[in-house]
């Protein structure tokens, strides 16, 4: 099975028509078209149908489309094991949550940069749902995402995932209430803020809700966390909030009672890549140390520079 026509394939899948696999791989739509009639020889299945004036997969189509993403990351992965000492170079696209972001990548570009010189990076800001597609549209090579416990992600089985550290989080409240540890079951009559952008914090919230015998009320969805200390603030509602992250002076972070809340970020590649020297190089610095339990990191509160 010539794999040139797999990634074809994998490009209708992906792209729609004949025509915009053309214009991708620099070829004819006539070529393409002899391309995938070849496959469907090939693999002795009808692969493509006719719809209108454009055509689309059929099951099988689709089905060998999917075997295509792992297929053809084996045979990169054996591609570039035949040459692993290959001096690094290439740019790496990387996305990720913020804190993510400023806590793991930002410390070792310049490190990086300065040793390997023909390594460059693209970075952008992407919650974890919006990151998982992205990789697995081939979109971005690296992405530095999180999940909660009680919540955690399911990033699909072409994608791979490394821990690299974890922090508790707690129940964000006004700060005139009491210190000690939160009983969830105290707030069922808040109102309640979650992420806007990803429903890690939501299943959280709902999982420890449920546990504690009630539905919670979420009536307000926030990405910044200050804005979400502002709304605690205001007598907005309550929120999960990271313990040991500076806060708001009128914003208390109680610890949970059990279970606790644990937010673990990951670095997440497709299958097969980890191997490519410049991402390799990268996730080398990410990686904690073989053998030893995560480090639990303080969550940084962004400071305005003067």
């Amino acid at each position: 099975m010539d794999t040139r026509r797999l990634q074809l394939l994998l490009a209708l899948s992906r792209l729609g028509s004949m025509r915009a696999v053309a214009e991708t791989h620099n070829l004819t739509t006539s070529t393409v078209s002899q391309q995938i009639a070849a496959l469907a020889k090939e693999t002795g299945a009808q692969l493509i149908e006719p719809e209108g004036r454009r055509v689309r997969l059929t099951p099988a189509g689709r089905r060998l489309a999917d075997h295509a993403v792992t297929i053809l990351a084996a045979v990169e992965s054996a591609r570039l094991d035949l040459d692993p000492d290959a001096e690094p170079a290439g740019t790496v696209r990387i996305g990720g949550f913020a804190t993510g972001l400023r806590v793991s990548l930002l410390p070792i570009v310049a490190e990086l940069a300065d040793r390997y010189p023909k390594v460059g990076f693209v970075i952008s800001e992407y919650e974890p749902i919006e990151a998982f597609a992205l990789l697995t549209n081939d979109d971005l090579d690296l992405a530095l995402t999180y999940d909660y416990n009680l919540a955690p992600a399911s990033p699909g089985p072409v994608l791979e995932t490394v821990a690299l550290w974890s922090v508790e989080w707690g129940l964000g409240v006004p700060a005139e209430r009491e210190k000690g540890r939160a009983d969830i079951g105290s707030y069922a009559d808040h109102t309640w803020i979650v992420n806007s952008r990803n429903t890690a914090d939501e299943d959280a919230v709902r999982t420890l809700a449920s546990l504690a015998g009630f539905t919670p009320r979420i009536a307000h969805q926030i990405d910044s966390l200050d804005l979400v200390e502002d709304l605690i603030v205001a007598g907005y509602g309550v929120g999960l909030l990271p313990i040991d992250r500076p806060t708001h002076p009128g914003v208390t972070v109680r610890p949970l009672a059990d279970p606790q809340v644990i937010l673990t970020a990951y670095a997440v590649t497709r299958r097969g890549r980890a191997t490519w020297p410049p991402l390799r190089v990268v996730l080398d610095r990410l990686r904690p140390p073989q053998g030893r339990p995560l480090p639990r990191l303080s969550w940084p509160r962004p400071e305005a520079k003067p």
